[in-house]
């Protein structure tokens, strides 16, 4: 069976569980209708389906290649991209001052959902554009707003985002990439950025460059550190465009997955005049901008992962259905049973489908919060702002992982024609594995979790987001629903498992124990995951037989299997964390070396 969007499903989870028709509801968007969400995911699930994702195995096998200095997209992949922006996708939560139609931020991750599931490599050049606009928005003075977010907004332009160096990976208070001031007030910006994603392409008539420079007498590491807007080809005051600017692509990376996205080695002043930049913010703040950019990416990364698990789950879903072999317990069917009747089948393919719907609803929760907080006021607005701040991590480390281990199932339930390519399975590993590693590992992702998130308002962010994981428990609890009997206590030791481990690692800190704290944290990002996946799961079930949908069994199967086969993996990650985070901490790099 060909890929097909699951429309129902995406607006299910958006609705009814992260919470979009509550906030209908209280009247935060005045603009939407439940008709117009619907007609929305609906036509975004006929172009994935129809335009886009016909084009993910042209675009995997011939790639992205430089020719002649400049970057060539594989065969159509120009022209879908100006159908999509042209039928205004790339403009749907855009400010309506610069020609967006201002529509919530959690209707545009279910459309990146669905844009993922066609073609991740086609997907992350809106992302980027889409956090471009957000950081030019939030920091940018008036005359580059004025000149650069309708086009960014609308997507005639597109953006990138220039972090890495060579010598600094993750740690950008190694850049060494330079800006120089001009007499008129502009800046001249030279060095080489490298891994960035769609750095050059011939999608659109121009390319914003967001990079991070120092200037001759910052100060030292991250704190010298400014952020600058340098397009690939010059603006004119009229908004029409001129000269080329000192902007090179030197070089396109050949990689594991993601063939069509280039992902660039950039050349800032390779002519020597250097690169015309203007400043974003103010000079040595530009990593405070830089990271409106990078939170915005790191959702639009979570959800790269629950795209690729969707695709990579459909694809496993039709192969067992279609792949007979041996005779399964209790079928009577003649000849070989489908292998979908097999129990470790379907242990894989409910694996599959958990993770991924959990996935899904955690970053949709992570959207609402975001939305919530632009639009509430006051403590609403600080509240859900901090919620929004403690579930990115969370949404971005747990989706991508999920999304790597969704899709390496999906070749276990192919077999061996999983690691060939002709079935598109090992396509949606190699795609998915970048996802952990890029917009900030997910070590770091870990990292801020339990470094900065965890102690937000002295505590009081984690603790308002356990108390309604605790009332998720006692709704299911009280639903009854005789399936869902265990799944409420489940959750609720779950919800224990994770409290324990926040207080472990709190006092660790307070302690002093920080090697010990940092050794739990990637542990301790999967417990939260696991947890709100079960919880968001069970709530599915439960509302979905309020409402009377036609998924309720699908659904409550799912919340089933995934309390009792998967939840428990809580308590051995909080032992871990408690026990386990001396040894890690004290280990002797020597016996570590091979």
């Amino acid at each position: 069976m060909a890929y097909q969007t699951p429309v129902d499903e995406i607006g299910f989870m958006l609705k009814s569980v992260a919470g979009l028709d509550r906030a209908m509801a209280e009247g935060l968007f005045p603009e939407l209708t439940d008709d117009l969400v619907d007609a929305i995911l609906q036509e975004a699930g006929r172009f994935a389906t129809d335009a886009i994702a016909p084009l993910n195995e042209v675009g995997d096998r011939e790639g992205a290649r430089l020719v002649d200095g400049r970057v060539v997209t594989p065969t159509g992949w120009a022209g879908i991209y100006r159908r999509w922006a042209e039928a205004g996708w790339s403009a749907l939560a855009g400010p309506a001052e610069f020609g967006g139609q201002d529509l919530p931020k959690a209707l545009h991750a279910a459309t990146m959902d669905i844009w993922n599931q066609a073609s991740p490599a086609f997907a992350i050049a809106p992302t980027l554009s889409s956090g471009a606009v957000e950081a030019v928005l939030a920091h940018a003075d008036e005359a580059l707003k004025a000149t650069y977010l309708e086009p960014l907004v609308t997507g005639r332009w597109a953006g990138t985002m220039n972090l890495t160096e060579p010598q600094a990976g993750s740690d950008l208070g190694a850049l060494r990439t330079r800006a120089e001031r001009a007499a008129d007030g502009s800046y001249r910006i030279f060095g080489q950025k490298i891994f960035i994603t769609y750095g050059d392409q011939d999608l659109t008539e121009n390319i914003v460059h967001l990079v991070l420079a120092r200037l001759p007498d910052a100060p030292p590491g991250t704190k010298g550190i400014s952020l600058f807007l340098v397009p690939k080809v010059l603006v004119k005051d009229d908004g029409s465009l001129g000269a080329a600017n000192d902007v090179t692509c030197r070089a396109v990376e050949h990689k594991l997955g993601l063939h069509a996205s280039p992902t660039c080695v950039m050349g800032y002043g390779d002519r020597g005049e250097g690169a015309v930049g203007y400043l974003i913010g103010e000079e040595n703040r530009g990593l405070a901008c830089m990271f409106t950019m990078m939170n915005n990416a790191r959702l639009a990364v979570g959800l790269q992962g629950v795209g690729v698990a969707e695709r990579a789950l459909q694809a496993a879903s039709d192969y067992a259905r279609e792949r007979t072999q041996g005779r399964a317990p209790g079928y009577t069917g003649e000849g070989m049973s489908p292998i979908v009747y097999h129990p470790d089948i379907k242990r894989m393919l409910l694996t599959m489908r958990g993770l991924t719907v959990a996935a899904r609803a955690i970053a949709y929760q992570c959207a609402i919060a975001l939305d919530r907080a632009e639009r509430m006021e006051g403590e609403a607005a600080a509240h859900w702002q901090g919620r929004a701040d403690l579930l990115t991590p969370v949404a971005k480390a747990f989706s991508t992982d999920i999304g790597v281990e969704v899709a390496s199932l999906g070749i276990q339930v192919h077999g061996g024609m999983g690691y060939i390519e002709e079935t598109g399975a090992a396509r949606h590993f190699r795609d998915a594995r970048i996802f952990p590693i890029y917009e900030g590992t997910n070590g770091i992702q870990a990292i801020d979790l339990v470094m900065r998130k965890l102690p937000m308002g002295g505590g009081a962010v984690l603790s308002a987001w356990v108390d309604d994981l605790k009332a998720d428990a006692e709704r299911v609890r009280g639903a009854n629903q005789p399936e869902l009997a265990s799944v409420g206590d489940r959750l609720s030791s779950a919800i224990e498992d994770l409290e324990a481990a926040a207080r472990f690692l709190a006092e660790a800190r307070a302690a002093g124990r920080d090697g010990e704290a940092l050794a739990g944290a990637t542990p301790f990002l999967t417990l939260c995951g696991l947890t709100a996946g079960a919880s968001a799961l069970a709530v599915a079930a439960v509302l979905s037989a309020q409402q009377g949908a036609r998924a309720t069994a699908q659904r409550t199967l799912l919340a089933r299997f995934f309390a009792e086969s998967l939840l428990g993996r809580t308590a051995s990650l909080r032992q871990g964390i408690e026990d386990g985070g001396d040894a890690i901490a004290s280990a002797s790099v020597d016996l570590l070396a091979g």
